[in-house]
């Protein structure tokens, strides 16, 4: 990595001021679940955070950037415009066309489908960052990493505006199972800063769905 992509260093200045707008819910049958709706609504935060992830991959040589369905959505599109490359979507099956598909693969929530990536948005060689909001298990960003690779790309690395460190001991081993212990995962702000617990409204509900 570079001078500037190091200058932003996980739970670091900019990751705590970013940290004090990112609430926890009850959620999805999780005690903390980390609501990025919080720097969403600020304008000013999303930009910082927009910003600090394309000054780290502005001078590494990214071909282009992938954002996983449904909140990398969100965050990859103006990432990838910052840096002005393609963005690829990567969706859950049936909602493109001329795709392929990744195997099954695990989660915090149990056992996913493949998800899906068109067979034309990654060339031979391409250098690929990864986006997502959120890294836990990794099972999600393992099944995206495979998607780069059945094209022929390299995953530069996965980005994160979160990552949970507790699972990263159990995530490493699975990595170096599946052979993708090379690839580098980088969250900005890990759980140790995310102690804000949201105002719950009276007769709050846990409606989330599982997936």
């Amino acid at each position: 990595m570079s001078g500037a992509a190091m200058k932003y260093e996980q739970d670091g200045e900019e990751a705590r001021e970013i940290a004090k707008v990112i609430p926890y819910f009850p959620f999805k049958n999780i005690p903390r679940f980390y609501d990025i709706g919080g720097f969403l609504s600020k304008p000013d935060v999303f930009q910082k955070i927009v910003d600090i992830f394309a000054s780290r991959y502005a001078d590494i040589g990214i071909d282009a950037v992938a954002g996983l369905d449904a909140r990398g959505f969100v965050l990859g599109p103006p990432i990838a415009l910052a840096l002005k490359k393609p963005f690829i979507m990567m969706r859950k099956k049936g909602k493109m066309p001329n795709t392929i598909e990744s195997p099954p693969y695990e989660t915090e929530y149990g056992k996913r489908s493949g998800i899906c990536v068109q067979r034309d948005s990654i060339n031979a060689g391409d250098r690929v960052l990864i986006i997502d909001d959120l890294v836990a298990t990794g099972g999600t960003l393992s099944a995206a990493i495979e998607l780069v690779r059945m094209l022929g790309g390299v995953v530069v690395e996965c980005a994160c505006v979160v990552e949970l460190k507790f699972f990263i001991p159990s995530r490493m081993k699975m990595y170096a199972k599946m052979g993708m212990a090379d690839v580098p995962i980088w969250g900005l702000i890990s759980e140790d800063l995310l102690t804000i617990e949201a105002a719950l409204p009276e007769g709050y509900i846990d409606d989330g769905e599982e997936h």
